[in-house]
């Protein structure tokens, strides 16, 4: 008993530094390819390096989750791979050891991280996507720095148009101005022209002060009487004074609460809530749906009251009144009544078309919610159980490659998640589009790559060499012999 011990640490050992190295380098890979897509979000804003490194930290919990099954699985190719190349595997077999013994250490581990990881997307997850997710509204939000540069017009600042010829190294000073006013939208119709000014802000970046020295303004006005006749207003100034706000810069924070109806923000039993009240929102719509197409046709007459005094007499003999008998079919139409009738008809109909397509519209809507809700309920359990399956695909996978380091693993740990990966977007597109159930969409990915697992397990424990290139060698030696020989035999019958 003592041995097996000693067996699952010096297992554990091997796997462990593995594990944490490769989870931090995949979790920094995939925030790089997902913050490389927002790149020009972030250039020319001063954002700040305290927000940038929380939204950050809130993106990389947010693809915790994902990064667990590729983390499992290359480390435990590692690890058995390493055990393989050094012939460790060899002395635990020949010990007496099966290698499915030596499976249980890391497998009761990613066991463990499977239930981990379920527990971070239910819970973690949601509360920094919306963290995440709101930072990165906020920076979209937030404009650009203001940045004048020579000889160029800078439009950052809202209904004004900034040129200048020359800035000056302290960076305040400013040479040959020319702005232009488009606060009435209508044109260029105000220009100001200036020799040299400086700028500064207040009010802690508020507001931008632009001074102006030595220059003019020209104003257009046109008369609104004739379009022909234009007047030209010149001021002259020594110096003049403009105030801009630059609240618009500002990264202003919007509330959490704006994003935590996302589908993205919410927890399993969240997610089930939202399912069950789109579809009883669908069985309503569709129970309804009679009684609201029936008021475009019924015409209620005015409501009778209750006299609680009189008592009401029926008569069941029908007297037969001739004045109104088939007095519809007697009835001549005139071409008014006509037109009125059809054109009456036609909007009904018309108003009837127009609330069926409304109402489908809406059903369709709902189904399409319940979908995506659903594919994120499934999610939370298909990616957690995913580290237990990339395990047992790694871990067999190692003993028979036999080779450890990072070259060859790394190969096909990624090899293998991207069709995990692939597979599983290619199925959750179908349950989108309602091609396929999303509940047997979702596992679909997963039974696939239970079968590799179980197949790779089997070959490791016959200790197969179907992974070694040595042996297709030899292979298609054969088949080179075999087709040879074939050939000879028919060459001789021929002769």
């Amino acid at each position: 008993m003592r041995f097996f011990k000693k067996i699952d640490l010096l297992i554990l050992k091997a796997f462990l530094p593995s594990f944490l190295l490769t989870y931090f380098v995949v979790v920094f890979l995939l925030l790089l390819q997902m913050m490389m897509g927002y790149v020009e979000e972030f250039v020319g804003k001063d954002v700040g390096m305290w927000t940038f490194m929380k939204m950050l930290y809130y993106f990389a919990l947010h693809l915790t989750p994902l990064a667990l099954p590729l983390a499992i699985l290359l480390s435990s190719l590692m690890a058995y791979g390493n055990l393989g190349e050094h012939f460790e595997l060899t002395a635990i077999k020949s010990a007496g050891i099966s290698l499915v013994r030596t499976l249980v250490p890391i497998g009761l581990f990613a066991l463990l991280i499977s239930a981990v990881s379920f527990w971070f997307s239910n819970t973690v997850v949601p509360y920094s996507n919306i963290k995440a997710f709101s930072t990165l509204y906020n920076i979209k939000q937030t404009k650009a720095t203001l940045d004048l540069k020579e000889g160029v017009f800078y439009d950052g600042i809202p209904n004004y148009s900034i040129k200048v010829g020359k800035k000056y190294p302290d960076g305040k000073s400013l040479k040959t101005i020319m702005i232009y006013t488009h606060q009435d939208l209508k044109g260029n119709k105000e220009v100001i022209l200036a020799d040299s000014g400086k700028m500064y802000t207040m009010l802690n970046g508020d507001y931008l002060v632009m001074e102006l020295f030595n220059g003019n303004s020209y104003t257009e006005y046109s008369d609104g009487a004739s379009t022909t006749t234009t007047k030209f207003v010149r001021n002259q100034y020594k110096k003049s004074k403009l105030v801009f706000s630059l609240s618009a810069f500002k990264n202003s924070d919007i509330p959490d609460s704006l994003f935590k109806h996302h589908r993205y923000m919410k927890n399993v039993v969240q997610l089930q809530k939202e399912v069950d009240s789109f579809r009883r929102e669908i069985k309503n719509n569709y129970d309804k749906a009679p009684k609201d197409v029936a008021t475009y046709y019924i015409q209620y007459s005015k409501e009778l009251t209750w006299d609680s005094l009189t008592k009401a007499t029926f008569n069941y003999k029908i007297a037969y009144t001739p004045q109104f008998a088939d007095s519809l079919y007697n009835y001549r139409f005139d071409s008014t009544n006509t037109r009125s009738i059809l054109q009456r008809a036609l909007n009904q109909a018309r108003s009837v078309k127009g609330f069926i397509e409304y109402r489908k519209a809406q059903q369709l809507g709902h189904l399409v919610n319940i979908r995506e809700h659903a594919i994120e309920f499934h999610k939370k359990f298909t990616f957690a159980l995913g580290c237990f399956i990339m395990f047992l695909i790694g871990a067999p996978l190692g003993s028979i490659i036999k080779k450890g380091g990072l070259g060859v693993p790394i190969l096909v740990s990624v090899l293998f998640f991207i069709l995990y990966y692939t597979t599983n977007m290619f199925f959750e597109k179908w349950a989108k589009e309602g091609l396929i159930d999303v509940a047997i969409s979702m596992w679909i990915p997963n039974t696939i790559f239970v079968i590799f697992g179980v197949f790779f397990l089997i070959q490791a424990r016959n200790d197969s060499r179907v992974f070694e290139v040595d042996n297709y060698i030899l292979l298609f030696k054969r088949i080179g012999r075999s087709l040879k020989i074939i050939k000879k035999e028919t060459e001789t019958q021929k002769a």
